[in-house]
């Protein structure tokens, strides 16, 4: 298992040449004609054709072989403990198993699964700080989680808000899945939360874990919260209508998951786009969690919003990249010159009845990836998860 001790540094140049198909993350150009990127101290600091870019003195150069590349794919919602162990299933290497599925970044949604996890207000803050310390230190196989979301219970009050903040907290659990349920409750901590910079989630539909209920759209409207965790239920979603009033009734994230109700996250795409709100669908796992961990489970969301909902496979994969990058305030998910180079490099699987890669998404099939990179580091090299892609890049 490959691990990582804290945040590595990218040393020279990294230079990604023959790629064939880039994408962007950006919904407004999702396709680039470009075939070349290049990174330094861990930042995108050229793209376009390989003659206009200088690509001397590299210290690693990647031939892309035609393959093609996108950022990589950002997880809006985890829910990890402690390194790269789930007690939840009593799982191991969930992580680094992600970064296989080119899942480069993780947010986390709570560190909810935490046996014991204390519930009197001095020992969550206390367990969001370490959380996010700990995170900020250790980088499981180099992923970037982004953890240390409290759940918030009652009681608290706005200088906790502020105390978690100037602590470096950024992120707030989900909302619901502590003693706060009511949407007047929510909608005071949600606020203090914003007035410091965290940002918020709150939980969507029935409960999930012991200790959290039902939150319908009126308490979702309500409480404000930043993103609309899980629209499409973790896993038992609302009713469509309600569903249907959460994507017409704010502007916040449309966050659809994996581990929920599928008929429900299509229906969610598809209000989405009739309302012209696409850049507001961003996409997560919801694992570890009662299912397990799923190292393809951005992957296969992605496929499946494609396939049955209709919608170009470069469209979905800015949901699970820039939409989120932009929604979650991120340096990485778009290939623009000075984000974080955060790169999966994938091609159409062997044997895949579609034309292209992106003809292969939309009929339903996974890529194969070839290799992932982090901070212009390359992490990991032919997928141990993916089915076969038809062309790997290889190190030249």
């Amino acid at each position: 298992m490959a691990l990582s001790a804290g945040p590595e540094k990218q040393v020279g140049k990294l230079v990604i040449r023959n790629i064939g198909l880039l994408l962007t993350g950006d919904l407004g150009a999702p396709l680039l004609d470009a075939d070349t990127i290049v990174a330094e101290g861990g930042r995108i600091t050229a793209i376009g054709r390989a003659a206009d870019c200088d690509l001397s003195e590299a210290h690693v150069t990647v031939d892309a072989q035609g393959c093609a590349l996108s950022p990589g794919l950002i997880d809006s919602h985890v829910h990890p403990v402690f390194g790269d162990w789930s007690p939840r299933q009593g799982q191991l290497g969930w992580i680094e198993s992600s970064l296989h599925g080119g899942v480069t970044t993780m947010i986390s949604a709570g560190e909810v699964h935490l046996p014991g996890r204390p519930r009197d207000i001095v020992g969550l803050k206390a367990l969001a700080i370490t959380a996010q310390r700990s995170f900020a230190n250790f980088r499981p196989a180099g992923v970037k989680v982004l953890a240390g979301a409290p759940l918030i219970e009652q009681g608290m009050v706005e200088s906790d808000f502020a105390e978690l903040a100037a602590a470096g907290v950024g992120l707030l659990g989900e909302v619901g899945l502590g003693s706060v349920k009511a949407g007047y409750e929510a909608k005071e901590m949600v606020a203090w939360a914003r007035k410091y910079g965290i940002q918020s989630t709150i939980h969507t539909g029935g409960p999930s874990v012991p200790g959290s209920g039902y939150i319908d759209a009126d308490t979702v409207l309500e409480a404000d919260a930043d993103i609309i965790g899980h629209i499409n239920g973790g896993h038992t979603a609302l009713p469509l209508r309600q569903i249907r009033c959460l994507c017409e009734g704010c502007l916040r994230g449309i966050e659809i998951v994996h581990n929920g109700n599928e008929l429900a996250g299509l229906t969610a795409l598809r209000y989405a786009a009739e309302l012209n709100q696409l850049p507001r669908v961003i996409l997560g796992t919801d694992g570890p969690a009662g299912s397990g961990a799923q190292p393809l489970g951005i992957l296969r969301t992605i496929a499946l919003l494609s396939s049955l909902g209709d919608m170009p496979a470069e469209t979905i994969f800015c949901c699970a990249t820039g939409n989120t990058a932009r929604m979650r305030k991120l340096d990485c998910g778009l290939i623009e010159i000075g984000r974080a180079a955060d790169f999966m490099l994938m091609d159409r699987a062997q044997h895949s009845s579609g034309s292209d890669l992106l003809d292969s998404v939309r009929k339903g099939d996974l890529p194969g990836v070839g290799m992932v990179v982090i901070d212009g580091i390359v992490r990991c090299g032919r997928s141990r998860n993916t089915p076969p892609a038809e062309r790997i890049p290889v190190i030249v």
